[in-house]
């Protein structure tokens, strides 16, 4: 119990929708009050149940910046100014004035209650780091985001405030790398992952599916338009068959490809799923694929590791080379389309490989266990 008597705060916006950091803040928040700590967190919207399950210690608490007088700009030029070119663009930095103005206030009546800010969210954190030195020196913050996705504009406040704060914790080399260049205080600490994962034994690879499985929100930047055209270019056996769950802004445009390409009887939309449906997805599969154009740490990617998977993922900025390697999948080189078919289809016509891979992937993911992760944590708080 060494966090006795430490009180933590955690920052992002909701809780209330599946999402890669909504699901790791959760899981480091429950972790931390196993150790002892009071943990807290602060939402940036009204209250709403949680997606994921949170420890009954933990007390949230709410800022309704939708109440804010930016959000009501941000209205009107919806309902007046849609035909504006990039109008939700300008609208997310208007509300941001809001979201900046009573995260401001709250921090500044309330920030001596707690030990360490936790900040999850770029925006969030260079927000902070503009604050007096009394917010800003006891917040880190937590990069969730490839450094090269920020923007011009939240670039610059990132280089000129993120000096100020306590630490910057990144979850992959390269940005640990990046952040250096602006503060000595960065280091990489790899993602928590769900207790549930890391108690599963190896899956016999007879008692799998013969499943292609890939779990990723359905927008621009996951690119599964892209999976789409390269699983219609394979020869997928007629006893193997794809499954895709998650929604997104995308979706009749891939379900558009799917039937452009009389896949429906081979590739399923399965919608948004919890975590017990993705566990139950990657405990099924043989492969996971990830052909995403930006990352920070895919989760899923260790996740299916967990579960005995094979993977196979674009090697974008920044996460999937921090965890592939020749023993559990390959990675390929980003917009590669033919050597990302050529993997896919060697592991479908080459069962024995595939079984093999299966089993070192599951030895492979050892190495991701919460304790070791856990400990640096504990050891900057």
């Amino acid at each position: 119990m060494d966090g006795k008597g430490k009180k933590v705060l955690l920052v992002y916006y909701k809780l209330f929708k599946p999402g890669g950091v909504a699901k790791v803040m959760t899981t480091l928040a429950n972790e931390l009050v196993k150790e002892g700590y009071n943990v807290e967190i602060l939402l940036l919207m009204s209250p709403r149940p949680n997606f994921y399950p949170l420890n009954e210690n933990v007390k949230i608490h709410h800022i309704d910046t939708f109440s804010h007088w930016a959000w009501k700009i941000c209205e009107f030029n919806v309902k007046w100014f849609k035909f504006i070119p990039k109008i939700q663009n300008i609208n997310a930095y208007i509300h941001h004035v809001g979201v900046y103005l009573m995260l401001k206030k709250w921090l500044k009546k309330n920030h001596q209650n707690y030990d360490t800010i936790i900040s999850c969210w770029y925006k969030l954190s260079s927000f902070i780091g503009s604050m007096d030195n009394a917010i800003a020196g006891k917040t880190i913050a937590w990069e969730h985001m490839s450094f090269t996705s920020m923007g011009k504009f939240y670039s610059a406040l990132v280089k000129r405030y993120y000096k100020k704060l306590k630490y910057i914790i990144a979850t992959n080399k390269p940005g640990e790398k990046y952040y250096l260049s602006i503060s000595r205080r960065s280091r990489t600490i790899y993602n928590i992952m769900d207790a549930s994962f890391e108690k599963l034994n190896y899956i016999p690879f007879a008692e799998k599916k013969n499943v292609i499985a890939l779990v990723a929100r359905l927008d621009a930047e996951k690119n599964v338009e892209e999976f789409i055209d390269i699983i219609s270019e394979i020869n997928l056996p007629e006893e193997w068959e794809v499954r895709i769950m998650g929604d997104g802004s995308c979706r009749e445009k891939i379900q558009y490809k799917i039937t452009h390409h009389n896949l429906e009887d081979k590739v399923k939309l399965m919608g948004t799923g919890d975590l017990n449906d993705v566990k139950k997805l990657i405990t099924e599969s043989k492969i996971c694929c990830l052909t995403s154009t930006a990352e920070a740490l895919p989760t899923i990617l260790i996740q299916a590791m967990f579960c005995s998977n094979v993977l196979i993922a674009y090697d974008c900025n920044y996460g999937p080379s921090d965890i592939i390697n020749k023993n559990n999948g390959f990675l390929i080189p980003l917009k590669n389309k033919d050597l990302f078919r050529e993997k896919l289809q060697y592991l479908l016509d080459n069962p024995a490989d595939l079984e093999r891979l299966s089993h070192s992937s599951y030895t492979e993911a050892q190495k991701w266990k919460k304790d070791k992760i856990l400990e640096q944590w504990k050891k900057i708080l």
